[in-house]
């Protein structure tokens, strides 16, 4: 299994992005019935989540993304998406998605940069 994250690059405060992350490998019969997530980690500190998505596609968010964050998923792309809006300085992060149980290899990530 292969988890890619895209989507990240430098924007301005108030901004937005939207993540992808793409599972690859033999997971398609998996894939569905996996709980999803989007982690963070900046430099020195620890993983955090930040937005779950169930196999059947309800939503959950950290306090520190509510409101401004959308965690979606297409099953039949095995992907995750999300959704940023509003973007602030610190939501600077290194963004990846594993699922809930982080039970996948971790990818790369993809960076998120927010500043003017």
């Amino acid at each position: 299994v292969q988890l890619q994250a895209s989507g990240g690059g430098l924007v301005q405060p108030g901004g937005s992005l939207r993540l992808s992350c793409a599972a690859s490998g033999s997971i398609f019969s998996v894939f569905s019935p996996k709980h999803m997530a989007w982690y963070r980690q900046t430099p020195g500190n620890q993983r955090e989540l930040v937005a779950t998505i169930f196999s059947g596609g309800s939503p959950n968010y950290a306090d520190f993304v509510k409101g401004r964050f959308t965690i979606s998923r297409d099953n039949s792309r095995k992907t995750v998406y999300l959704q940023m809006n509003n973007l602030k300085s610190e939501d600077s992060a290194v963004y990846y998605c594993n699922s809930i149980d982080e039970d996948w290899p971790w990818g790369k990530g993809t960076q998120v940069t927010v500043s003017s």
